[in-house]
């Protein structure tokens, strides 16, 4: 009964855009989070009720034809204030189906993406996973073993092991390129929301074309305390696979990732 009346208030309040108008589309532990959090403070914009609504990367939602994009309007409540509406769900930058699905309900969808140093993503992924009790493999195993273990997700994306090739950035952004210009997206660095998170935040504002936010702090959001540090010999593993996409990423965005090799 909550979520109908939410979706005839969207409908009945004259003053709320007609569309989301922008999504923070990844990388998963990349921030996203935080940056939902700066967000919705802001007195123009609107995020989601709840922060992941997972539309545009649910089959379900587009077997039969066209979507039902009520039922995804239904996961906003605007105020007559509100000039923009918008939600971050990280999975949609991996998920190869998303970026279609989203440029067939908005072209003219804004996307920011929040990119993390690969390695350190990966083990912060896994921490999550294990904290969750979704994966009782060491980190070592995991990501030795990722490729076996995301056949079991074929041919979709796997929502949970899948440490390693969420890390593989360029042909992401690639993906989210074929379908919009890149004058629609806005790529920042993760570590930037937290060490200038002002800067970072009136980039972002001014990409989505409202006022800056005023008194900025950074925010760290569902932070885990680790175990125990990554294992050397890991971090060598993901040193070696990630050896030509940081410098593919960096060529791409026109970035020093140096860091992130040796951080």
């Amino acid at each position: 009964m909550i979520s109908k009346l939410r979706g005839i208030r969207f409908f009945l309040n004259k003053q709320a855009p007609a569309q989301v108008g922008f999504l923070v589309a990844g990388t998963q532990k990349g921030g996203t989070t935080a940056l939902d959090a700066h967000l919705r403070t802001h007195p123009e914009i609107c995020m989601s009720v709840e922060k992941e609504v997972h539309f545009f990367d649910r089959d379900e939602h587009f077997m039969a034809g066209t979507p039902d994009y009520a039922r995804y309007h239904r996961a906003f409540d605007p105020r007559p204030e509100h000039r923009l509406l918008g939600e971050a769900t990280p999975f949609y930058m991996y998920c190869h189906e998303a970026s279609r699905r989203i440029w067939e309900y908005n072209r003219a969808m804004k996307l920011i993406v929040l990119l993390r140093n690969p390695i350190e993503r990966a083990f912060s992924h896994w921490n999550m996973e294990r904290d969750r009790g979704a994966d009782s493999l060491s980190f070592g195993e995991a990501i030795r073993q990722e490729t076996s273990r995301c056949r079991e997700a074929l041919p979709r994306q796997h929502r949970v092991y899948s440490y390693v090739d969420r890390g593989f950035y360029s042909e992401q952004l690639r993906r989210l390129w074929r379908f919009f210009p890149r004058e629609q997206t806005l790529i920042a660095r993760s570590e930037d929301l937290q060490t200038s998170p002002k800067a970072t935040l009136d980039a972002i504002c001014d990409f989505l074309d409202v006022a800056p936010l005023p008194d900025v702090e950074a925010k760290t959001v569902h932070q885990r305390p680790y175990a125990a540090p990554m294992q050397p010999e890991d971090r060598s593993y993901l040193q070696e696979v990630y050896r030509w996409e940081i410098p593919a990423l960096e060529q791409l965005l026109g970035w020093d990732c140096a860091h992130w090799r040796t951080e």
